[in-house]
């Protein structure tokens, strides 16, 4: 079988955007935040608040080591399906590519400093004391999302 050199482009540059975007977001808050450092873009609805976060989404694990490896682990499966796999559809494209830039996104914080760099902040929410998230978040839950949807579409019907 001759390897295709393009083979699930959309993926790879899905995952490398949101890496980068990942990464500039959180360097833009480290320059211009102090920890705990909150600023009101639309007051009472969504702020800007600089926190770090050793564990998974809520603050789950926090403190724990294993999550790094983990993010390694889920990012090197995902890259080797992209590789040696079949043709994705552009839904699983578009959703395993967001999820491979948010475990590279949080990976690379966890690697380097131990921690995540958490900035989005929804306090309009306050029932349930949503946690503070950041890109790399929100670009695993696109993922799961693209990835529900293709679950539950109808299959096309064969010729």
């Amino acid at each position: 079988m001759q390897r295709q050199p393009f083979k699930n482009l959309g993926f790879w540059l899905i995952a490398f955007i949101g890496v980068l975007i990942d990464y500039l977001s959180k360097r833009w808050v480290l320059a211009h935040f102090s920890l705990g450092q909150t600023q009101p873009i639309i007051p009472n609805v969504f702020h800007f608040t600089y926190v770090t976060n050793t564990g998974a989404a809520f603050s789950l694990f926090e403190g724990s080591d294993w999550l790094k490896w983990l993010s390694l682990a889920v990012s090197l499966g995902l890259m080797a399906v992209a590789l040696w796999g079949p043709h994705l559809s552009l839904w699983e494209q578009l959703g395993y590519g967001c999820i491979l830039s948010g475990a590279v996104g949080n990976g690379i914080d966890r690697f380097l400093w131990g921690e995540v760099v958490d900035f989005l902040h929804l306090p309009i929410i306050p029932f349930i004391n949503f946690p503070i998230f950041n890109l790399a978040d929100v670009a695993i839950n696109i993922g799961i999302i693209c990835l529900l949807i293709l679950a539950w579409r109808q299959p096309e019907p064969e010729p």
